[in-house]
């Protein structure tokens, strides 16, 4: 059975993204070039992530291909159609997480939160969570874990420094 994880950067009040969708708060953060990205992307073969996320990252890196060689699922209640690699889909999150993760592959990467990560939670189904906390408040924004019925403890693996972030490994206690 596949894992179902997330990696992702948040403020240190618990922002993904500021109120505009923006991320520069976190491409302003040093890294003291290290990261433990390249390791974690190469035990993933499938990403995971709402149509704003995805939208969010095409502005970024324009007609580049991201997470190449990589599934792309897309959920989104307004498109349809195929991209490269990948495709955008509706209904629902668990019962379409429950189902790829029976298929064989490597890990599928929740990118992004909020509406795709809370019924995630809610169903305790995520295996294990790679969350780095840059030094800044932004106040307002997208909250990475949103109120939702979800009560459990996670077990602690790791701590690595990256410059001025912080990364935190957690794993599901089953």
């Amino acid at each position: 059975m596949r894992k179902i994880v997330f990696y992702g950067a948040i403020s240190l009040d618990g922002f993904l993204a500021d109120e505009k969708d923006r991320l520069d708060w976190l491409f302003a953060t040093d890294l003291a070039e290290k990261s433990t990205y390249e390791a974690f992307e190469d035990k993933v073969d499938t990403v995971v992530m709402g149509r704003i996320t995805y939208q969010e990252a095409k502005k970024m890196i324009g007609n580049e291909s991201f997470y190449p060689g990589k599934e792309k699922i897309i959920f989104s209640r307004t498109q349809k159609e195929s991209i490269e690699e990948g495709q955008f889909v509706s209904g629902d999150v668990v019962e379409t997480l429950k189902s790829l993760r029976e298929q064989p592959g490597k890990m599928i990467w929740i990118v992004g939160g909020g509406n795709l990560l809370n019924p995630l939670l809610e169903e305790n189904l995520i295996d294990e969570y790679w969350i780095q906390i840059a030094p800044v408040l932004l106040g307002k924004g997208k909250r990475l874990f949103e109120e939702g019925n979800y009560n459990y403890r996670l077990e602690f693996v790791e701590t690595t420094q990256m410059g001025e972030l912080t990364e935190l490994h957690f794993r599901r206690k089953d």
